[in-house]
Order: C-alpha cells, then structure tokens, then sequence
C-alpha cells in the first residue's frame, strides 16, 4: 500500500516537501515543490498544486506504483489536484488521515531540507513550534537580505508582516542560553550584542553577536 503526504506547506520558509512511502517494503521517495511557485503569480494561480501531480507521478514510476495498488492521499487541499488525476488516470485510491510511517519520515524530511536552507538544528530543538509563522520570522530578519528569498512571499501574513520597520541599537546580554539569529552559535552571557526589533503580532526583539 502507497501512502502520500506532505509537509511543510504551513512553514514560511522553503517550498513545500510531497512523499511516496510503501509501507510493505518502505521504499521511500519525495521531491519538493520550489519555492518559486509560492511567489507572484505562480501562487495566485495556485501553481503549486498542479506541481504536486508532476512529483507524484514521477515518485509512481521510481516506486513501481500499479493502478490496482492500494494508495491512500492525505485529505488535505495540497492535492485537490492529485485526486482529479489518480480519478482520471483510474487509481485504486482513498482520501484519508496519514498516520505511520510516513508522517513522521516527511516531517524529518522538511526538517533536513530546512537545515540546508541554513536554519539552525538549535533552533528546531529548543522551539515547541519551531515552523510556527512569527518564530520563522523571527529568524529572517536576523538577516534579512538573504532570507526573505528563501521566502513564500505570496502569503498575505508575508504581505502584512514581511517588511516591516526595525530598530538596532548595540546593547549586552545578561542571560545564557541565547543564540545568535545570524550565525546559529551560542552568545556568551555578558558581552556585548546587536538587537533588532520590529513589531509584528507583538513588539519581538532578535538579538545577534556583535559583529554578526
């Protein structure tokens, strides 16, 4: 039986991670929807989803997929246009909740390919909800310039909250424990740092090394 899912279409950052697992055997394959297509007019037409057909079916040929075989499609909207075409190309599937093992295979799928953006494994460790929309935030405009690329910048939270004012000022740090947004390694209690605040949903203050 093939499951598919997804992961990462809620995550400011990065395109969104579509997987093919089948749970006899656990072979395992996924791709991911580019970025890009969550921009300017590739995200008002909805381009993304019509990618998902394209990897899916190209994740049914490297598995072998038969139209007889079982396949179970999470229910989500991401496939909306999955299910027209398993219906038109007539396979045997079902929309429904995807539980193991693949939910937790493609969610450390997203993860891994969220570390080769450049987020920090520190970060994902010590947050609760380490992809929730303003901790994300938080974390591109530690640098700004360069992350905003990285970024679905068709979302209207990103068209409300992703230009807003900062402040920076130099400042010292008198807690442990804080790592630097930009480069990802500790800073050391009692040195001095830069602070970047803006106000998004709330007043947020990030604060980096010094020379960061």
């Amino acid at each position: 039986m093939i499951q598919i899912d997804d992961a990462g279409s809620g995550s400011l950052i990065g395109g969104t991670c579509i997987g093919a697992i089948r749970k006899e055997t656990m072979e395992y394959r996924y791709d991911i929807i580019p970025v890009e297509l969550y921009k300017g007019s590739a995200f008002t037409e909805k381009k993304y989803l019509d990618y998902v057909t394209t990897i899916v079916s190209n994740l049914f040929r490297e598995l072998n997929v038969d139209k007889k075989e079982e396949i179970h499609v999470c229910r989500g909207y991401m496939f909306d246009e999955l299910r027209k075409w398993l219906s038109r190309e007539r396979y045997n599937y079902l929309s429904c909740k995807i539980d193991e093992p693949l939910q937790t295979i493609i969610e450390e799928t997203f993860e891994s390919y969220c570390l080769d953006l450049g987020l920090y494994k520190d970060y994902i460790r010590f947050n609760k909800y380490p992809f929730h929309f303003h901790t994300i935030l938080k974390w591109v405009y530690a640098d700004y310039e360069n992350r905003k690329e990285l970024c679905k910048t068709g979302w209207k939270s990103w068209k409300k909250y992703g230009n807003l004012d900062t402040i920076i000022k130099d400042t010292s740090i008198q807690k442990n424990n804080i790592i630097c947004l930009r480069c990802g390694n500790p800073i050391i209690k009692n040195t001095k740092v830069k602070a970047i605040t803006y106000i998004s949903n709330r007043k947020t203050t990030l604060l980096l090394h010094e020379n960061c």
